[in-house]
């Protein structure tokens, strides 16, 4: 586990004071209860309560003004690729070979360890901005990744991506990153390991990798049967879907977030409900929408078969931001629409999604997805005043279908206030912005005929 790196929470007393909370259960609707304190120890939420006069022992205690907002359980952005904020809007109107081959995977080939480092804090000031207080990321130089996570007091589970292609010395370095942060930053990064796909990806090492995770303890975070072609190229290639080749390598053994799942088809349910309790699976609609794929995640059927599904983003490169009030309203809709049921993918259900089942999907649903005692005090607070949410009829469906990213006021995670009253506490956002800006040309080249893969699952 690396120790270099301060404990995020900064032993102390937080007190949220008169804020209505949101209550999430793992079942059923989700409810508001209205003018509660929300008392932090250590990182920790010690109560949830009716708001009143500060205790005895809660004297001395830093105090964060709640009354008129709503706090939710911090957002989670269960599948991204944060540097790939530097490539936003440089791979539009194109087929999935044509994004891949032409614009992504060549200027890929051009990023340093320092790119990297500026891409991630400018990801996290983002997602910060947004109320993202997890995030699931899966990328190359995935130490310069943890180093943004550790310094701007996000938390994060960090996958470095893997293809074959690298040979041995990528894979072990993988692994040697898993060793080395899982754990790290006082518990706010861990790491999985990152195969990229099984296209990509030799079934030796896919077992290699998944042995490897269960010595460390640690999960799996790949793509699969990202759409319906590549699961018809796997079926007539090798006879086998993805998911079967995640099954018979071992990689669902292991524990798995599967990011997109959209070519996960009826023959694949069995085989992911057998390891329901440690597989996941993160939904990106808006990247789907872009590329004119169908079908969708098949959500209800994965949750039928006692999967889990989250919610994520994907890279700044398709989905533009790293908005997940974006994501979770499509999310919603798509699903509806997919489904054709005006009462599936209910608010209650779609926020459950972003918060419980993106902790889930991480494997930190013991930590992290409620406001209640003993979780770790990752705290949203959102302003619902605006002209845009008004009259505010229900504040949950405000939520989904009406509340912005710019709405969030203050952002807390594991007891430290990140963000107060819109201000960022922990990045100087406009030196990192002339930081991103000064690096994009030559990243954006693609002229030197590089790329670090080629698309052709």
């Amino acid at each position: 586990m690396n120790d270099r790196t301060t404990p995020s929470a900064a032993r102390h007393r937080l007190l949220v004071r008169g804020c209505d909370v949101l209550r999430v259960p793992v079942a059923g609707e989700c409810d508001v209860l209205p003018g509660q304190d929300i008392v932090v120890e250590d990182g920790v939420i010690a109560d949830v309560r009716p708001t009143g006069e500060e205790r005895p022992g809660e004297r001395g205690a830093e105090v964060v003004d709640g009354r008129g907002l709503l706090a939710l359980p911090g957002l989670v952005n269960a599948h991204t690729h944060s540097p790939m904020v530097l490539m936003r809007g440089a791979a539009e109107d194109v087929t999935v070979e044509g994004w891949f081959n032409d614009r992504v995977w060549p200027m890929e080939s051009n990023l340093t360890a320092e790119d990297v480092r500026v891409g991630a804090r400018l990801a996290c000031a983002e997602m910060i901005r947004s109320g993202v207080t997890t995030f699931a990321d899966h990328y190359f130089f995935p130490g310069q990744i943890a180093e943004a996570v550790a310094e701007t007091g996000l938390r994060a589970d960090i996958a470095p991506t893997y293809f074959s292609s690298g040979g041995e010395r990528a894979l072990n370095a993988g692994v040697a990153f898993a060793e080395e942060w899982h754990g790290g930053a006082g518990g706010r990064v861990t790491v999985s390991l990152g195969p990229h796909a099984p296209y990509t990806v030799d079934d030796k090492d896919l077992r290699i990798l998944a042995d490897h995770a269960r010595r460390l303890g640690v999960r799996m975070h790949i793509h699969a049967a990202e759409h319906l072609e590549q699961t018809e190229s796997s079926l007539e290639r090798r006879g086998v879907t993805p998911v079967r080749v995640l099954h018979e390598t071992g990689v669902l053994d292991a524990g798995v977030l599967i990011a997109h799942g959209c070519g996960i088809v009826e023959r694949d349910l069995p085989l992911l409900g057998e390891k329901a309790a440690t597989t996941a699976v993160a939904c990106c609609p808006k990247v789907y929408l872009k590329h004119a794929l169908s079908p969708l995640t098949p959500v209800r059927d994965l949750l039928a078969a006692g999967v889990t599904v989250a919610v994520g983003t994907d890279g700044a490169a398709g989905h533009n931001t790293l908005d997940v009030w974006e994501a979770l309203r499509l999310v919603a809709l798509t699903q509806k629409q997919a489904v054709r049921d005006a009462t599936w993918m209910t608010v209650s259900d779609t926020l459950r999604l972003v918060v419980r089942g993106g902790a889930r999907a991480l494997g930190l649903q013991n930590r992290i997805g409620a406001l209640e005692p003993g979780m770790r005090a990752d705290i949203v607070l959102t302003d619902l005043s605006g002209p845009h949410c008004r009259p505010l009829h229900d504040p949950r469906a405000a939520l989904v279908y009406s509340a912005r990213a710019s709405d969030v006021r203050t952002v807390v995670v594991d007891g430290r206030v990140l963000m107060r009253d819109g201000r960022l506490l922990t990045v100087d956002e406009p030196a990192l912005l002339a930081e991103a800006d000064a690096r994009v040309a030559r990243i954006l080249d693609t002229s030197n005929g590089r790329a670090v893969q080629h698309y052709d699952p």
